[in-house]
C-alpha cells in the first residue's frame, strides 16, 4: 500500500493543476445538485422489531385516519388571574381565536373547539386545549400556515389570556449556532501555532472544507430520494470537518518532516503521502468501520446518519491523499517555517539539491541531530515511572466514569425544550391543568379481528386496565369501520419519562399477553412514550453486539497495521476508558446538570437513546485514528532497529506535537456544535469533544507510552504462524524504504533505476 499511495502522491503533486480541478469541478457538480434538490419530504422514523412500531404499522394498516403522520399542535389557553377560561368573554376569544386558527390556512385539516369536549378543560377551569390537525407533515407544512397559527395566537395573547403552542407544527430545522464558526477559527489558530506558516495552517482548512462541501452537498442532494433529515448533515459535517483537517494536517506534518531530513518536494509528497497516507488510510477504514456498523442496530434513521457520516469521512480520506500533495506543490517552499524558508532561499540560485540540503540543516542542532521537542522529553518522562502515570490515567479516568453508572435512556419530547420556548411553555400548562402523563398518553391498540365479539373484548380490555397502578384515565375503546381494530387511550398518572409510567406500559403488556394465551385478540402499546421505552431497550440491547462487531473488526485491521497482538488489544482497552468517561460526563452535565449553565443545559433529563451508541462509534473510529498515528511511527522506528524505549521516543519526537494539534482542533470543532438547537446534536458534540481530550492526552499520551514501556519487546510480538498468515499491508512503509534506497544522501530519491521506474509509475 504505501508504494502505490507513495506513486499516488508523486502523480500529483506532478499533475497537481489537473487534480485540483478534477475537485473544483466536482464541487461544483455537487453545489449544483444540492441546490437543485427538492427539499426533503417528513423523515420515516421507524424502529423494526420492537412493539410500538408494530402497533403502529398495524394502525396504519387497519385505521389510517388514526395514525395519520401529519402535522399537529397543541394551542393551549390559559386565563387571566382569578378568572375562568369557561368566563363568557374568555370563551368567546378562544372560540374566534380556533376558527382563525382552523380559516387561516388551506392546510389545517381540523381545529377541536374545547367546549365542545368537557375533558379539552381543566378541573379548575383556568386551561383549555385545542389540538390542531394539519393535512401536511411539519416538514411540508408551509410558512403561512405557521404565521397564521402564531398571529392567531398573539391576537388572543392582546385580549388578555396566556397562549402557548405544543406539537410539532412549529417544529424548526436543527441550528448549529455561531460556536461552530468559533471551533473553526480555533482551529486556524492552532494550526498557525504548530506549523509557524499561513500556508502551511491553511491547506488542512481549505482541503476540510472542500471534503465536507462535497460529503454533505451529496447529502443535501439525495436528501428528499434516501429520506434525509437536517440531523445527518449536520453531523455529517461535524465528523466530515475534524476529521478532514487532521488526516490533512498529518500528511502535510510528515511532507515538513521529510523536507527536514533533506528530500525534495516532490519526492517528500510521495513519501508523505505513502507513510503518513498509509495511516490515514487506515484510520478512515476504522472511522467508516464504526459508522457503518451502526447499522446492526436495526434503525434505519442510525443506519442513515451511520453511512453518511462514513460517506464524508470517505471524501475526506481521498482529499488528503490526492488534493493535499497536489496544493504542496502550488505551495512550494511557503509550506516550510520561517528558518527553513529563509535557509531555501538563501541557496536557491544553487539548485534543488542545495536548497533541499539548506532545508535540512536548518532542523538540525550543533550537533548534527534532531533538535529535543516537547514530545520527547515527555516521552523520556513517561519512560522513567511507568506505573505512576499507568496509574494515574487509568484512576483518574475510572473515576470520571463513574455517573455512567446512572445512565438513563430516552427519546426528547416538549418538556425537554428550554423554557423560553412555546412548546415547553405549552407542555408546563398542560401538565398543571391535567396533571403530568397528561403529555404521555399511551396509545392501546386492540386487534379484534377474527374474534366474534371485538366490543365486548374490548371493554374487558379497558376495565382490566382501569385496574393498574398509577393510571390517571382510560378512554372507552374507539373501534375503525371495519370494526375488528380499536385504539384506547390511557393517560399516565406520572410524567412521560417517569420509572412508574415505564412500569405502567409493561403492565398494560401483560395485560395483553392474558387476553392473548385466552385467544380473544391481541393488545399492543404505542405512541411517543412507548416507543421512547422500546428504543432506550432495543439500544441497551443492540450496545454490546456492535461493540463485539466494531472493535473486532478494527481489532483485526490494527493486527494488519501493527503487525502485533497487545498493540490492538491496548488500543481497544484504552478505547473502552474513553468512552466510559465520556458517557459519564455526559451523564453529569445532561443528566445531572452539573456545569449545566456552562454547556447551555436548560432542561436536564434523560440521555438521548441513540447519542451513546451513536458516540460509541465515531469516538472508537477517532480513538483509533491516534493510535494509529502515534504508534505507527513508533513501529516504524522498531522495524528499522531502534529499541523500544528509542521507538517510543521517536514516535513521540514526530507524532506528540501533531497529535496534540489534531486533538485541540477535534475538540474545538466538536465543542462547536454545543450551540446547537438539536438536542442530539448538542450532546454528541459535547460527548465527542470530551471523548477526544480524554483520549488523546490521557490514553494516547499517559497510558500508551507507559504500557509500551512495561511490555518492552512483547509488544511487538506475533505468532510465527499468524505472521504467516497475515498479509502485510507495509503501512510503516518498510518496502517503500528500501525500494527507495534510504542509503541515499540529503534531496536524492532511489537509487536504483529498476525501482525509480517501478516507484515513479502510474
Amino acid at each position: 500500500m504505501a508504494t502505490f499511495l507513495y506513486r499516488l502522491g508523486r502523480f500529483a503533486f506532478r499533475r497537481r493543476r489537473a487534480v485540483a480541478l478534477v475537485w473544483v469541478v466536482l464541487l461544483a457538480l455537487v453545489g449544483f445538485g444540492a441546490a437543485s434538490a427538492s427539499s426533503p419530504g417528513p423523515s420515516q422514523f421507524s424502529i423494526p422489531g420492537v412493539e410500538a412500531q408494530k402497533a403502529f404499522d398495524l394502525l396504519d394498516q387497519r385505521n389510517p385516519s388514526a395514525s395519520a403522520d401529519g402535522a399537529s399542535a397543541r394551542v393551549v389557553f390559559k386565563a387571566p388571574e382569578g378568572q375562568k377560561i369557561t368566563d363568557p368573554a374568555n370563551k368567546a376569544e378562544v372560540t374566534r381565536t380556533i376558527s382563525a386558527i382552523e380559516h387561516g390556512s388551506k392546510e389545517v385539516a381540523s381545529a377541536a373547539n374545547p367546549f365542545e369536549n368537557n375533558a379539552a378543560v381543566s378541573k379548575n377551569g383556568e386551561i383549555a386545549y385545542s389540538t390542531v390537525s394539519y393535512k401536511v407533515s411539519s416538514m411540508e407544512l408551509e410558512d403561512a400556515s405557521k404565521d397564521s397559527l402564531e398571529h392567531a395566537a398573539e391576537q388572543a395573547q392582546d385580549k388578555g389570556l396566556t397562549v402557548e403552542i405544543g406539537g410539532d407544527a412549529l417544529q424548526a430545522e436543527a441550528e448549529t449556532g455561531s460556536t461552530e464558526v468559533v471551533g473553526i477559527v480555533v482551529a486556524a489558530v492552532v494550526l498557525v501555532i504548530t506549523f509557524g506558516a499561513i500556508v502551511a495552517a491553511g491547506l488542512p482548512l481549505l482541503t476540510a472544507l472542500i471534503g465536507v462541501g462535497v460529503g454533505v452537498g451529496s447529502i443535501t442532494a439525495l436528501a428528499a430520494t434516501l429520506h434525509l433529515d437536517s440531523t445527518t448533515s449536520i453531523l455529517a459535517m461535524m465528523i466530515g470537518l475534524a476529521v478532514g483537517i487532521d488526516y490533512a494536517l498529518f500528511i502535510v506534518s510528515r511532507y515538513r518532516a521529510e523536507r527536514a531530513e533533506g528530500k525534495q518536494p516532490e519526492e517528500a509528497a510521495g513519501r508523505a503521502t505513502g507513510t503518513a497516507g498509509s495511516a490515514v488510510v487506515f484510520a478512515g477504514l476504522t472511522v467508516i468501520i464504526a459508522l457503518c456498523g451502526l447499522a446492526v442496530v436495526n434503525i434505519p434513521m442510525l443506519t442513515k446518519m451511520g453511512v453518511a457520516a462514513a460517506g464524508t469521512v470517505a471524501v475526506a480520506v481521498i482529499v488528503a491523499l490526492s488534493l493535499i500533495p497536489a496544493l504542496l506543490g502550488f505551495a512550494g517552499d511557503k509550506v516550510l517555517g520561517r528558518e527553513a524558508r529563509k535557509a531555501a532561499k538563501a541557496v536557491r540560485d544553487q539548485g534543488p539539491e542545495a536548497q533541499a540540503r539548506a532545508v535540512a540543516e536548518a532542523h538540525r542542532g550543533d550537533d548534527g541531530e534532531h533538535k529535543v521537542n516537547g514530545g520527547t522529553r515527555w516521552a523520556r518522562f513517561v519512560l522513567r515511572r511507568p506505573v505512576r502515570v499507568l496509574l494515574l490515567g487509568v484512576i483518574g479516568l475510572g473515576v470520571i466514569a463513574v455517573p455512567a453508572t446512572q445512565l438513563e435512556l430516552g427519546l426528547p419530547d416538549d418538556g425537554s425544550q428550554p423554557t423560553s420556548t412555546t412548546q415547553r411553555r405549552a407542555y408546563d400548562l398542560l401538565s398543571d391543568g391535567f396533571g403530568p402523563g397528561f403529555n404521555g398518553p399511551l396509545m392501546t391498540v386492540y386487534d379484534g379481528k377474527g374474534v366474534s365479539d371485538p366490543q365486548a373484548e374490548a371493554a374487558h380490555v379497558v376495565a382490566e386496565i382501569k385496574k393498574l397502578p398509577d393510571v390517571a384515565a382510560v378512554l372507552p375503546a374507539a373501534f375503525n369501520p371495519a370494526g375488528d381494530t380499536a385504539t384506547i387511550t390511557v393517560v399516565p398518572d406520572s410524567k412521560p419519562s417517569s420509572h412508574e409510567t415505564e412500569t405502567l406500559v409493561h403492565s398494560i403488556r401483560d395485560v395483553g399477553k392474558d387476553v392473548k394465551a385466552s385467544d380473544s385478540g391481541e393488545v399492543l402499546v404505542t405512541g411517543q412514550t412507548a416507543m421512547n421505552i422500546d428504543v432506550s431497550q432495543k439500544m441497551n440491547d443492540a450496545l454490546l453486539p456492535y461493540l463485539v462487531l466494531v472493535v473486532g473488526l478494527a481489532f483485526l485491521l490494527l493486527m494488519l497495521v501493527f503487525r502485533s497482538i497487545l498493540v490492538p488489544l491496548k488500543a481497544a482497552l484504552g478505547f473502552l476508558l474513553s468512552v466510559v468517561a465520556a458517557l459519564g460526563s455526559v451523564v453529569a452535565v445532561y443528566q445531572w446538570g452539573w456545569l449545566g449553565s456552562l454547556f447551555g443545559v436548560e432542561q436536564t433529563g434523560p440521555i438521548m437513546s441513540m447519542m451513546p451508541i451513536f458516540m460509541v462509534g465515531v469516538v472508537f473510529g477517532l480513538a483509533m485514528d491516534y493510535e494509529v498515528f502515534l504508534v505507527t511511527r513508533m513501529r516504524e522506528a522498531h522495524v528499522h532497529g531502534e529499541s523500544p524505549a528509542q521507538a517510543i521516543e521517536t514516535g513521540f519526537r514526530h507524532g506528540a506535537r501533531v497529535v496534540t494539534a489534531a486533538a485541540v482542533i477535534m475538540i474545538a470543532v466538536f465543542a462547536g456544535f454545543i450551540g446547537s438547537s438539536e438536542q442530539m446534536v448538542k450532546m454528541i458534540g459535547f460527548s465527542l469533544a470530551i471523548a477526544v481530550l480524554f483520549d488523546a492526552f490521557v490514553v494516547r499520551m499517559m497510558i500508551v507510552p507507559a504500557v509500551l514501556a512495561l511490555l518492552g519487546r512483547r509488544a511487538w510480538w506475533l505468532p510465527k504462524w499468524l505472521d504467516r498468515i497475515l498479509p502485510n499491508v507495509d503501512v510503516e512503509g518498510e518496502k517503500l524504504h528500501k525500494a527507495l534506497g534510504d542509503g541515499s544522501s540529503p534531496g536524492e530519491g532511489p537509487q536504483d533505476p529498476d525501482a525509480e521506474r517501478e516507484l515513479t509509475r502510474v
